[in-house]
């Protein structure tokens, strides 16, 4: 029985030494192998480590074949086996005196100044957008009768007279300019029609005292009408001036003080909605902004009444001063033709110093005026 079990015993320790014996001879052959292919071989440390002299013996290679003072940035490439984790990495510096510079790496943070065009405008369009909205229905709310509007009385009557007076002007403004194209009609009329009687006084010697007193009479009214159409044209441009400058900037002003009036109502029937509702930590915040947004339309509303209270005065003032002397001009001088007292009618233009264009005759350069 020993010899059987020590028989056995031998025969299961040589299988092992068998396989040991292949695996060296395997080890050997990939040994003599491997020298065949270099790009299979990696270097190993005794540590366990990869060998990386030959790329550190590259980078130095590469360097020293870049010509010095081109400002290129030095580059190292390092490179890993493909069964590690780690992915290749790239390292770029300056090369700044033969030494190289890292940029060292970190969040980055922007300025408070420095700020992106994009979303300035998008906050512009949402401010926009949210106040055009409350306005809207502002309105809406008012001509349906459902919301308050806040009305100062006073002003608004200064404001309803002002744009019926800015109405009846510019009808007195359009009978004028037809006055002034009929007058000028006619003055045209008159003077062909004395240079035909002129013509038919020197031809027709039977005729010719009459053809004479004609022509003569309707030269003198040609003249005078003249000077009437410079007077009723110098009081066409002063109300024009009037109606469509001065008035047309003061409702130009009404208008802006109409537009902070409806922001102003809009914005506070917004903080009274917000007041009704309850006080909790989500309404706080937007009932302080809502608070902050109406005070500053209340101030916004109160300076534009301001101003337009001050316009209505000065253009009240104006319109009386302008529209006196226009119309004792318009009188004199409607006064002064029609009785053909042509001497009254000329002291009338110097008066206003209203100078006529002698028709024909082109205006002085600017070196004769000289």
């Amino acid at each position: 029985m020993s010899d059987s079990s020590n028989g056995t015993t031998t025969l299961g320790a040589s299988k092992p030494a068998t396989e040991e014996v292949k695996s060296n001879s395997e080890d050997s052959a990939m040994a003599h192998e491997s020298p065949k292919n270099s790009a299979a071989e990696i270097p190993v440390t005794s540590n366990g480590e990869l060998d990386d002299s030959h790329e550190r013996g590259f980078n130095r290679d590469v360097k020293r074949s870049l010509p010095a003072g081109l400002g290129l940035s030095e580059t190292q490439i390092t490179s890993h086996g493909f069964d590690s984790t780690k992915e290749g990495v790239i390292e770029a510096g300056a090369l700044q005196g033969g030494q190289r510079t890292q940029a060292k790496s970190g969040p980055v943070i922007l300025a408070d100044e420095i700020k992106n065009p994009a979303m300035e405008k998008l906050e512009l369009v949402r401010k926009w957008s949210l106040n055009t909205y409350k306005c809207t229905r502002q309105i809406i709310s008012e001509k349906l009768g459902r919301g308050s509007r806040t009305v100062d009385l006073e002003l608004e009557a200064q404001i309803d007279i002002l744009r019926d007076n800015k109405r009846k002007y510019e009808h007195i403004l359009r009978l004028a300019q037809t006055l002034s194209t009929q007058l000028f009609q006619m003055v045209h009329t008159q003077r062909q029609l004395g240079d035909a009687f002129a013509d038919l006084s020197l031809k027709s010697l039977e005729l010719h005292e009459e053809f004479g007193y004609n022509a003569d009479t309707q030269k003198l009214l040609a003249k005078n009408g003249e000077t009437l159409l410079g007077a009723i044209n110098f009081f066409i441009a002063s109300v024009n001036t009037l109606v469509n400058k001065t008035i047309e900037d003061t409702l130009m002003t009404v208008k802006q003080y109409e537009s902070a009036r409806i922001e102003y109502d809009a914005y506070r029937t917004d903080l009274e909605e917000l007041n009704l509702g309850p006080r909790d930590a989500n309404t706080l915040p937007k009932i302080e902004q809502s608070q902050h947004l109406f005070q500053a339309h209340k101030e916004k509303y109160d300076k534009m009444r301001n101003d337009v209270s001050i316009k209505l005065k000065f253009l009240e003032e104006n319109k009386v001063k302008v529209l006196h002397n226009q119309l004792v001009l318009f009188h004199n001088a409607i006064a002064a033709y029609f009785a053909g007292n042509q001497k009254q009618l000329e002291q009338t233009l110097k008066q206003f110093h209203i100078k006529l264009k002698t028709p024909g005759v082109d205006a002085p350069s600017w070196l004769e005026e000289q």
